[in-house]
């Protein structure tokens, strides 16, 4: 991935998060996953009332990619940070987003960007992030 498409990515991410619905925690998480042929689909996190309801930003993202035919990604971009606050940490996706990042993503070369601003980020790749993930392959045992 390149320097640009990176930051594009990031940038994307920030865009998406200025979309989240969080009423109950004000905690606004957004993300842009990007696609094999350079297509960026945004997410942002939906909060319910009945909490499990809720879906995080990089599900939004991905069900979106989905659903329109896209199955081969390389990387995603994620923001998050309490509503209003002017410092804030990297946001790593929970364990159920990268569930579904391994249902499609090849843990050994997708990318997961964690950024605070387009100059301060960090890359893992997704076998860093769930090590021993549960996938298809262990249905065809």
């Amino acid at each position: 991935m390149t320097e640009e498409k990176r930051r594009e990515l990031i940038v994307s991410a920030f865009s998406a998060q200025k979309k989240a619905y969080a009423p109950y925690s004000g905690f606004l998480v957004g993300a842009a996953l990007l696609t094999a042929d350079g297509r960026i689909y945004e997410g942002c996190n939906i909060e319910n009332a009945s909490y499990g309801a809720s879906n995080c930003a990089e599900r939004t993202a991905f069900f979106r990619a989905v659903y329109e035919g896209e199955r081969d990604f390389r990387a995603i971009a994620i923001v998050g940070k309490p509503n209003n606050a002017e410092k804030f940490d990297y946001c790593a996706p929970c364990g159920i987003c990268r569930q579904v990042m391994a249902e499609f993503c090849t843990p050994e070369t997708f990318k997961i960007i964690l950024a605070k601003s387009e100059e301060e980020y960090q890359i893992y790749r997704l076998e860093e992030l769930l090590p021993l993930g549960f996938t298809g392959s262990a249905l065809n045992t």
